[in-house]
């Protein structure tokens, strides 16, 4: 059960209160950060709580056992520190966040309301919303070898042993924007329709994209990305792109020519094949059934 300090508790019995939420955000790389829904600083053990407007805790979800505490916070992107940018290439990404219940006359009466990481992140030009994952959500991730027939590897890690040079990577600029995510790129005329496609861009000015699909239009080459990056594509940008992957044997074996490094299990057999029966005519003397 939480312990709710006597002072906030009788705070709470009024009628107007003098309560606000704050929310501690440790990224990765140490650095930490402290915002509020109130209108004023607040003092928050050696930082200081910087004013969000429109910054609101969505409902929190909490549950016994080992299931997974959820939680939401969205806001506007009105902070230096909160940028469209550093959200597109993922410096967020699994921050450990800390929700707490303040007095803002003082912040050190406070109650602890939830604890867990980032998850996904839906941004626009001017919000977002940060999906909150309890503390319990490390618990399931799988841990070990996938049966699949796909490939569990990444493409070029170490796994994968492929050496991404060409011809699985090309360099090019871009030529025409025709939208928040597509463009017309020059400098990957000698690359086949679709070879980028499951791909991925980094941007020289930094930023990663997924390539949702690549073709041609004439001789000038298009690429349609997964999502719109988290800056303006203007032409003239530079790139690095890395051929796509589809995680199956037969790509990894004709497009890669990398199937003694293939991480998955091609030839496991499916459910069809485990509720097959016997087949009249066929010697029934337990051998492989796959030919």
């Amino acid at each position: 059960m939480r312990a709710v300090p006597e002072s906030m508790a009788a705070a709470l019995a009024d009628a107007v209160t003098t309560h606000a939420h704050v929310w501690r955000f440790t990224r990765r790389d140490a650095a930490q950060f402290v915002f509020t829904d109130h209108d004023r600083p607040l003092a928050f053990d050696t930082l200081t709580c910087e004013p969000m407007a429109g910054l609101r805790a969505g409902v929190i979800e909490k549950s016994l056992g080992l299931g997974v505490d959820t939680a939401s916070v969205a806001g506007v992107l009105n902070s230096e520190a909160i940028t469209e940018a550093d959200i597109a290439r993922g410096t967020w990404d699994g921050a450990r966040v800390d929700l707490y219940r303040v007095d803002w006359r003082d912040a050190d009466v406070r109650v602890h309301l939830f604890a867990g990481i980032i998850g996904e992140v839906r941004r626009g030009t001017l919000a977002f919303e940060a999906e909150l994952r309890g503390l319990q959500a490390p618990l399931n991730v799988p841990v070990g070898r996938v049966f699949s027939r796909f490939c569990d590897a990444d493409l070029g890690d170490s796994r994968c042993g492929l050496d991404l040079a060409a011809p699985y990577r090309g360099e090019g600029l871009v030529s025409v924007v025709r939208g928040a995510a597509a463009f017309q790129a020059s400098g990957l005329e000698a690359f086949a329709p679709g070879w980028f496609a499951r791909g991925r861009l980094n941007w020289d000015g930094g930023g990663v994209s997924e390539i949702a699909a690549h073709g041609f239009e004439g001789e000038a080459a298009v690429l349609e990305l997964l999502e719109a990056p988290g800056f303006a594509i203007a032409p003239g940008m530079g790139f690095v792109v890395l051929a796509g992957c589809d995680k199956r044997f037969e790509t990894c074996r004709t497009k890669f020519a990398n199937s003694a490094n293939f991480r998955g299990f091609p030839h496991m057999p499916g459910n069809d094949a485990v509720q097959a029966g016997p087949v009249a005519g066929e010697a029934l003397d337990g051998s492989s059934r796959h030919r």
